[in-house]
């Protein structure tokens, strides 16, 4: 298997209902592993999202946990995720889906360079950018 680089990002405690929504918006297969899978019964915190994946058909793939009681979580401020490439109607599409309940940070339009770009803060406080080759 080759190197990929993808987004690992963390949740206070709603990492199911964000990888669920994201699955939402690109499809594919989720796979989620709780705390308490892994830990002896009764440990606090053990419906958590230890690990969670969504493989998507585009081949993107979106890692996501919660962060563990009495941990530090900051959320937004570590990760922006990144979509790009010349499929204007799905990356359009997946802009809309995102946007729902979110903010748009920069419409999504022609820039100076050539390309359309966006970008959005979804419901969970991701910030996400998005680029439509020009060519």
């Amino acid at each position: 298997m080759a190197s990929r680089l993808n987004p690992y990002i963390s949740f206070r405690d709603d990492a199911r209902q964000a990888l669920e929504f994201y699955e939402s918006v690109f499809g594919g297969t989720l796979t989620i592993s709780t705390f308490g899978e892994f830990s002896p019964p009764g440990t606090p915190g053990g419906d958590g999202v230890m690990h969670g994946q969504l493989e998507t058909p585009s081949g993107y793939t979106i890692m996501a946990a919660d962060t563990p009681p009495g941990m530090e979580h900051n959320p937004g401020t570590n990760i922006t995720v990144s979509l790009s490439g010349d499929d204007g109607d799905e990356l359009r599409g997946y802009f809309a889906k995102l946007a729902e309940g979110g903010n748009v940070t920069v419409p999504l339009e022609k820039q100076m360079w050539g390309d359309e770009f966006g970008s959005v803060v979804d419901r969970f406080g991701v910030p996400w950018l998005v680029n439509i080759s020009g060519r």
